[in-house]
């Protein structure tokens, strides 16, 4: 009996290395058949639901990986590996509440294991806290210091915090290891203006490359359309986009129809009606929200209210949806059109509360702080219910330099609609309408500025803009550039210098390659400029 078990003990060890093996080789069918196998001889071993679970993430299969984790978390609760990757497929989810209660079991039960400190700095990076995510991504290293992956983010983080040396260097250090190495080439071409065609080559000569996965052809094709763009070579730096747009575009799925039901249960649930008839929300005063769509001058615009001696930059938040999804307890699975009705029935003071306590870390020790994520838009009547006494700051731009920088920015796991033309259009028409919306019905509540005016003549419009926050005018409001502190955007490099007109009309560069773009917005009455 003993040798059967000692037996049976090293095969399923063998069996399950050679799953992790054929997973890292790309062999998905080969991981699952031995996956299969050592759950048939054994349905409570952890390192097979923890297969499960991986298998699953690399298939872009987040429920059955949630499956796989929280298999893994019941048998063996102190397991942070498990927690560590739950709290990452939540935050994809858009779950923050359960992204959060998964990060703090990882963290309490964290190891010497460098992997999982990786992916906890991972969670902390997405819920907006650099300065925490450097501290576990410092902790991977220490364990491995040689592991490309951790050093790649640890750039990244660098990047975000203004330590561009730092991050250089980590970056040069990873392509010293590996020359090839698509994420590290397009950081490092973002990290300042080219000003010689020396890797504008070498990117080109390696999007040339046959075999190369649709991931790192974005990487390099997006940062060779950055750098060319920096030498004014228009027509290729589009040709480099649009190559890489293409490349991103077939590894992520998009919903379109679901946006579209999304957008109208916003529009047909937040009513006057439904804010005059509801309880007085929470009384906070110190939250400032700014709203719009991505790469819209919604960072600049932060800069500038947070240099204010008064004004803390909380950076991009997801505790707003987080609080109201909290509250929603089992209801918080639903789709989104699904959560924003029930959104409805909620009490707007315990949203409130609930979210200026799940930010508290985050708010600083100033009397007022910036909540910068664009998305909120979608809940701009919510905000106001739940936080009546808050500032909501709505950062608008000219659709078609709107459209065309998400359009030439290569984003994380946001969005999914950015990478065609047409996709970023349309969606830019919802939130176009939905903004009309808002404006119309509560218009006179949030604070509206425009990218092109304050970037063109900074000092009157920043002056408006404080005093429309109550708050005294501060010269160092016109110095932003010279802040500290993380800039957790994809804007990280650009904020650090003042306030410019050169991306104002960027679009008739390309004017016509942006032709199907300019069909979209043109089909759905929306200006091309302001």
């Amino acid at each position: 009996m003993a040798q059967q078990n000692a037996d049976q003990a090293n095969w399923l060890k063998a069996t399950l290395r050679d799953g992790y093996d054929r997973l890292q080789r790309g062999d998905q069918a080969g991981a699952a058949n031995c996956c299969r196998q050592v759950l048939q001889r054994k349905p409570d071993l952890v390192e097979g639901h923890f297969l499960v679970g991986m298998i699953a993430m690399n298939a872009e299969d987040p429920k059955t990986a949630i499956q796989g984790f929280g298999s893994v978390t019941k048998l063996q609760p102190d397991h942070s590996g498990a927690w560590a990757q739950l709290a990452r497929l939540f935050m994809r989810r858009g779950q923050i509440n359960r992204a959060e209660d998964a990060l703090h079991k990882a963290v309490a039960h964290s190891d010497d294991n460098a992997v999982v400190h990786d992916t906890i700095a991972t969670v902390y990076t997405q819920l907006g806290d650099a300065l925490s995510a450097a501290q576990w991504q410092e902790k991977a290293l220490e364990a491995q210091p040689q592991n490309i992956g951790f050093l790649i983010n640890r750039a990244n983080n660098q990047m975000f915090l203004g330590d561009f040396k730092g991050a250089r260097q980590r970056l040069e250090e990873v392509l010293l290891k590996n020359p090839k190495n698509a994420n590290a080439h397009w950081l490092l071409s973002g990290l300042e203006k080219a000003r010689d065609r020396q890797h504008i080559e070498e990117l080109a000569s390696l999007l040339s490359t046959e075999k190369l996965g649709d991931r790192d052809r974005a990487y390099l094709a997006y940062g060779l359309g950055k750098e060319l763009e920096d030498m004014e070579d228009w027509p290729a730096a589009f040709r480099a986009f649009a190559e890489g747009a293409a490349a991103r575009r077939r590894g992520i799925k998009f919903d379109e129809n679901s946006e579209k039901a999304a957008y109208q249960a916003l529009a047909d649930t937040y009513t006057e009606d439904w804010l005059g008839n509801k309880q007085t929300g929470c009384d906070a005063q110190a939250p400032i929200f700014i709203v719009g769509q991505p790469r819209t001058g919604t960072t600049l615009i932060e800069r500038i209210i947070t240099s204010h001696s008064e004004v803390h930059s909380a950076g991009e938040l997801r505790q707003f949806e987080g609080a109201f999804r909290r509250l929603l307890r089992e209801r918080s699975d639903d789709g989104l059109t699904g959560v924003i009705r029930a959104t409805g029935d909620l009490n707007p003071e315990e949203i409130g509360r609930a979210y200026m306590t799940l930010s508290k870390p985050m708010q600083g020790e100033g009397s007022r702080f910036v909540d910068k994520l664009p998305m909120n838009f979608r809940f701009l009547p919510l905000i106001l219910a739940a936080l009546p006494n808050a500032k909501v700051v709505h950062v608008r731009r000219g659709p078609m330099d709107a459209c065309f920088a998400s359009f030439k920015q290569l984003f994380a796991d946001a969005y999914p609609h950015s990478y065609d033309q047409e996709e970023m259009a349309r969606h830019h028409g919802r939130y176009y309408a939905l903004m009309a919306t808002w404006r119309e019905r509560f218009g006179s509540r949030f604070i509206e500025v425009d990218y092109e005016k304050i970037a063109g003549d900074p000092q009157p419009h920043a002056r408006e803009l404080i005093a429309d926050l109550d708050l005294q005018w501060e010269d160092q409001c016109l110095d932003f550039y010279q802040q500290s502190g993380a800039v957790t955007t994809a804007s990280a490099v650009q904020v650090r210098e003042a306030a410019h007109t050169r991306s104002v009309g960027r679009w008739l560069r390309y004017e016509s390659e942006l032709a199907p773009m300019q069909k979209a917005l043109t089909d759905l009455n929306i200006p091309l400029e302001h």
